[in-house]
C-alpha cells in the first residue's frame, strides 16, 4: 500500500549532537530526534497530547534515548495541538475532570468516550509514521513504543508487527476493552507506574499488567505522583529497550 513520505519543516542540531526535525506526514505534525551515530532503531514516544507543551519532556526523553543509540519520534495526537478538535472527546474530558473534582467515581462510559476514539485514530497514524520514517537513511528497525496513552501502546503493539518492545507509562485511564487486547500482546513489556499518581487508576494498571500475554514482562512501581518519576526508572527503561532493540549500551 502506498504511503506518504515525511515532509520536514524545520531542522536544528542540539548541543549534544542530536538532530531535531519537525515533520508532517499526511497532515499529521510530529518531531524526529536522531543521534549522531546512525542508522538507529526507532522508539515512538507516546504522550498525552500537545507537542508544543510536551516538548521539554519529550526532548529530554529523546536525548536520553539518543545517548543509548536510539532515534525517537512523536506525533500530535488526534484532537490535540493545532489539529481539529474532537468535541465528543472534549466533552468526556470535561466530565472526567468534574468527576475528579467532586470525588465521584469515573465511570467506564466516560473512560471509553475519552480514550477509544483517540486510539482508533492514533494507531493508524502511528503506523503511517513508521512507514515513512523507516525509509530514512538514519532510521532503522526494530521499533519500540514508549510511554502513554497506555491504550494506544497496547493497540499499536497488537496490530503492528514491527513493534518489538513495549514500554508503558501507567498514567492514563484505561478502557476495559484494552484489557482484552492486552491478553494478545506477546512482545516484551516494561510497565512503569507511579504509586501515588492521581491520574492513574492503580488497580486497573495492576489488572493490565496481569492481563498482558507477554512471556517477558516487568512492572516497576515507584512512590510519588505523576511527574515524580525517579531518574533510575528512566535508566531501567533504557536498558529494557537496549536488550530488545539490539543496541549495546556504553560501558
Amino acid at each position: 500500500m502506498p504511503f506518504s513520505p515525511a515532509h520536514f519543516t524545520t531542522e536544528r542540531r542540539l548541543d549534544d549532537g542530536v538532530l531535531e526535525r519537525d515533520f508532517v506526514i499526511d497532515g499529521i505534525p510530529g518531531t524526529l530526534w536522531t543521534p549522531p551515530t546512525t542508522p538507529a532503531p526507532l522508539i515512538l514516544a507516546g504522550h498525552p497530547g500537545g507537542l508544543q507543551s510536551m516538548h521539554p519532556r519529550l526532548v529530554a526523553r529523546a536525548r536520553s534515548a539518543a545517548a543509548s543509540g536510539f532515534a525517537t519520534a512523536a506525533i500530535e495526537l488526534p484532537g490535540s495541538g493545532d489539529r481539529d478538535p474532537l468535541p465528543d472527546v472534549d466533552h468526556a474530558r470535561t466530565e472526567l475532570r468534574a468527576a475528579l473534582a467532586s470525588g465521584r467515581p469515573v465511570t467506564e462510559d466516560i473512560i471509553d468516550r475519552l480514550v477509544l476514539p483517540i486510539v482508533d485514530r492514533a494507531v493508524p497514524e502511528l503506523q503511517a509514521t513508521i512507514d515513512a520514517l523507516l525509509t530514512l537513511p538514519d532510521v532503522d528497525g526494530p521499533v519500540g513504543y514508549s510511554g502513554g496513552v497506555t491504550a494506544i501502546g497496547v493497540r499499536l503493539t497488537l496490530v503492528e508487527p514491527r513493534i518489538a518492545a513495549l514500554g508503558l507509562f501507567a498514567g492514563s485511564y484505561l478502557p476495559r476493552a484494552t484489557l482484552q487486547e492486552a491478553r494478545k500482546v506477546d512482545v516484551p513489556v516494561h510497565v512503569l507506574m507511579q504509586w501515588d499518581d492521581a491520574w492513574n487508576d492503580r488497580q486497573r494498571a495492576l489488572e493490565l499488567f496481569d492481563a498482558l500475554g507477554s512471556q517477558e514482562k516487568t512492572l516497576q512501581a515507584n512512590m510519588g505522583g505523576h511527574t515524580g518519576i525517579p531518574p533510575h526508572a528512566g535508566e531501567d527503561a533504557g536498558r529494557f529497550f537496549a536488550r530488545h532493540l539490539g543496541v549495546a549500551l556504553p560501558q
